[in-house]
């Protein structure tokens, strides 16, 4: 027996020795493959370029010495100078690219348009009926909601447009810039139109990350100790309510590419720069500030449950595609139209929310994963919600590409508007742009100074572009833009006829 124990005990302590051995050899093993893993994935990745890696100087931060949107348009004046001599000016012969827009000969070039739509502009009237401020949404450019602009210019309000912090110039101003910077633009915004325009309606009207903001700053305004303008009505182009589950985890990414001196780690991704007014490589801490101006936004929402504001919500008028790849519709229904309060019954509007659905005409729907076809059809399910209006825009019901307008699920309106062939949905890109837009429009669009980006669904071999065949096929411009514009200015002009009475 003593035997039987003295034999077991030396063999367990061989075998422990064994295991103990072979533990250490795979780890190492494991950690050397992990090494040439990620040695592998960092070569692969692009160069960092001039844009990447260049810091502006005169770029708005928390620490800028900026009080009012006067002194913050004149800095914008040297940001841009100082982008010309830092980043044009020393664009090196190898980054030199007829299609980057960093390059001076390039056709890309935002110069190559008569106005410098990546800046900060105001559109002033004589006697307006209304002011709007403008914000766009993230990576993008005051050139978005260009078109929005100059429409409600033309119908006689005063329109202010912000270039937010870290946009327009160079990528890399997203590296830094944070959440707060960009609410802090905006209440900037807002106070000047109340100095242009007095007790009169002001709106604001977002763009993406711009809508967030819009509610961020309503929400603070709605504060009972609040000094500031409450916005009268709220106008919403693919809100980003909600994003990426995985985003706050990403941000760690960039964290480590700090530590470790890997700036590549700061990007999620680094692409061409192709298009003059909007960013195609993006940051990681871009999408993380989303994620936390997103998160806030709930948490004043909590608030505003909590403790109830004697001041009336302003009406919200939302247009989002049933399918988007940036940000989550869902969200949309559930985590904004779903927590807002109702509207004052002595207001002649109510909140809506316009759905774009797909074209069923397109293939029968057989392309379309059925995951995607889960989610679609929960979204037309979406319950009648006594706070808001829900509208969807389809040819569910038709035999052809018209699309009808269908509110609350049971009335119908059969609308002067058909999908384009070979479009089978819309996008997180195309809602607030026209056909006729000379970058992002159709093929009827009007003549580009430059580049042309609405219609270049091309065929051909792989591996042969600079950019990527997604890139290209992301569909642009809204075919429904006359509805969109129509509903935005009976929206907003409800207000001033309820003032007539």
């Amino acid at each position: 027996m003593d035997f039987l124990d003295r034999y077991v005990i030396r063999i367990s302590w061989w075998s422990l020795k064994k295991i103990y051995r072979i533990l250490i050899v795979t780890t190492l093993g494991g950690f050397f493959i992990g090494l040439i893993a990620f040695y592998l994935y960092m070569s692969s990745l692009p160069t960092l370029s001039t844009w990447h890696t260049t810091l502006l100087k005169h770029e708005y931060t928390s620490h800028s010495k900026i009080k009012n949107i006067d002194a913050y348009m004149a800095l914008e004046k040297k940001l841009f100078t100082e982008l010309q001599t830092e980043v044009y000016d020393k664009t090196l012969p190898s980054e030199q690219d007829h299609l980057n827009r960093y390059s001076k000969e390039g056709i890309s070039n935002p110069s190559l348009w008569k106005t410098s739509w990546n800046q900060s502009f105001e559109r002033n009237v004589t006697n307006p009926k209304a002011a709007v401020l403008l914000l766009h949404g993230m990576s993008d450019s005051p050139y978005s909601l260009h078109t929005q602009a100059l429409y409600l210019h033309e119908q006689g309000y005063h329109v202010l447009a912000l270039r937010l912090p870290g946009h327009g110039t160079i990528p890399s101003g997203l590296r830094n810039m944070k959440w707060q910077e960009m609410a802090t633009v905006v209440q900037m915004g807002m106070k000047h139109l109340e100095e242009k325009v007095g007790s009169k309606p002001i709106h604001i009207m977002g763009y993406s990350t711009g809508a967030p903001l819009a509610l961020h700053y309503t929400l603070e305004a709605l504060k009972e100790s609040s000094q500031l303008r409450v916005p009268s009505k709220l106008v919403f182009y693919s809100p980003a309510i909600g994003v990426s589950a995985a985003a706050p985890l990403a941000v760690w990414q960039s964290r480590v590419g700090y530590v470790l001196g890997l700036p590549k780690l700061e990007w999620n991704a680094l692409l061409p720069e192709f298009d003059p007014f909007k960013y195609g490589s993006f940051a990681v801490n871009a999408g993380d500030q989303v994620y936390r101006l997103a998160k806030e936004v709930q948490t004043q929402f909590d608030a505003l449950a909590q403790h109830p504001s004697s001041k009336a919500f302003p009406p919200v008028l939302s247009f989002s595609s049933i399918v988007d790849s940036t940000v989550s519709v869902p969200a949309v229904v559930n985590d904004l139209f779903n927590r807002l309060p109702k509207v004052s019954q002595t207001s002649l509007d109510t909140h809506s929310l316009v759905l774009f659905d797909i074209n069923h005409n397109f293939s029968r729907n057989y392309l379309i994963k059925d995951a995607k076809m889960f989610e679609m059809q929960t979204l037309r399910e979406t319950p009648i919600n006594e706070n808001y209006s829900f509208e969807l825009i389809t040819n569910l019901h038709t035999k052809d590409r018209t699309v009808q307008r269908i509110v609350n699920h049971t009335q119908t309106q059969t609308l002067p508007y058909k999908w384009a062939k070979g479009l089978y949905s819309l996008s997180h890109l195309a809602m607030p742009i026209s056909p006729n837009d000379p970058l992002y429009g159709n093929q009827d669009a009007p003549k580009s100074p430059g580049i042309e980006l609405g219609h270049l669904a091309i065929y051909g071999e792989t591996g042969v572009l600079q950019t990527s065949a997604s890139s290209l096929l992301r569909q642009r411009w809204n075919p429904f833009h006359g509805y969109t514009k129509q509903r935005v200015l009976t929206f907003l002009e409800k207000k001033h006829l309820e003032e007539k009475h």
